[in-house]
């Protein structure tokens, strides 16, 4: 969605939409597509496929909630443009897919920005910090409706070992589209590629990027340990997610429908949260098992003294960015943790 006339088009055709009795109890249910990029057995598939199952139940014969996994229907930055033009209804994008758009949601890919799970899950429902970010939401025609959690970032690479940051000289490294990622690896001495999520397994793979961050269940559930030589647990990003919906199309659904489905998101989200931390413990393991099984893998736990001296290594992405994201926000972030 980058023309005046494309953003135009699509605002008058969804409006129509809106305003026809599609959204009225019509003989066919209302379909809502929900469409994302990770694979089924993640948190966020298995979440996707809860919220689906629970309205489908709760609303039989109103609304559909199609669940669509593994970038089946669009890749990353296309599922944007699909949810904004009405080809989908629901995404739960990384926040790091919104920096194209809304540069301040690179506050969420700072590095070690987080204390802990906790922290993350305030700064994302925080009423203050939220009321900074859904509005810029509501001017690209999206309302944000849940923050989902994907875990703690770690570092993969076919060069090893990665315990300090000069370690990392000269790779080539996997990153979301985000400035705040790709200068955290620059100020390593890595060179950061920009990828969709669905194209790094078979460029891990291919040697074409010596390696990647992710979460332990994004790792795992891709195979990516599999086509790489050492994981580095180094908690030092962290990945969460939006709930997003189209606003014509929210606001035109009817409100009884409307509130089922944000009370069945509500109790999805609570699940999601506790199902994502399990699996979490429950990938790394399995990796930890893959490594001693066939000796291919290397693992290596940070120190807190050696997480200390990335942070302070990565620090400076922090000033960077003060003036994008707005002090304010940084500012308010880390008090949440106490």
């Amino acid at each position: 969605m980058h023309t005046g006339n494309r953003w135009a088009v699509a605002v008058a055709v969804l409006a129509l939409v809106a305003g026809t009795a599609a959204f009225t109890e019509a003989a066919s249910p209302i379909v809502i597509k929900f469409s994302h990029v990770v694979a089924k057995e993640a948190p966020k598939g298995k979440a996707a496929d809860r919220f689906a199952e629970l309205v489908n139940q709760r609303l039989k014969g109103r609304v559909e909630v199609q669940a669509f996994h593994n970038s089946a229907l669009y890749k990353d930055r296309e599922e944007i443009e699909a949810l904004q033009l009405g080809a989908v209804q629901l995404l739960a994008p990384s926040t790091a897919k919104l920096v194209p758009w809304f540069p301040q949601y690179q506050v969420f890919d700072l590095p070690y920005l987080f204390v802990d799970q906790e922290h993350a899950h305030k700064a994302m429902t925080d009423p203050r910090v939220t009321a900074k970010l859904f509005p810029l939401l509501k001017s690209r025609g999206m309302l944000g409706l849940a923050a989902w959690d994907n875990g703690f970032k770690h570092m993969t690479s076919n060069k090893c070992p990665i315990v300090k940051p000069e370690d990392m000289k000269g790779q080539k490294i996997r990153v979301q589209s985000s400035k705040v990622l790709e200068e955290q690896f620059r100020i390593v001495g890595a060179k950061p590629q920009v990828m969709a999520f669905g194209e790094v397994y078979n460029a891990l793979e291919r040697g074409v990027v010596d390696g990647e961050e992710n979460t332990f269940t994004n790792i795992y559930s891709q195979r990516m340990h599999e086509v790489q030589r050492c994981l580095t647990v180094s908690s030092h990003g962290y990945i969460a997610y939006v709930v997003l919906t189209n606003a014509l199309f929210w606001e035109g659904l009817p409100r009884d429908i409307r509130k089922v489905l944000e009370d069945s998101l509500a109790e999805v989200t609570k699940w999601e949260w506790e199902q994502s931390a399990k699996e979490q413990e429950e990938a790394y393991e399995k990796m930890q098992e893959y490594a001693k099984a066939t000796g291919k893998l290397q693992i290596t736990v940070l120190t807190p003294e050696q997480r200390t001296q990335w942070a302070a290594t990565f620090q400076p992405v922090h000033k960077k960015f003060e003036s994008v994201i707005g002090k304010d926000l940084l500012d308010l972030i880390p008090g949440l943790a106490k």
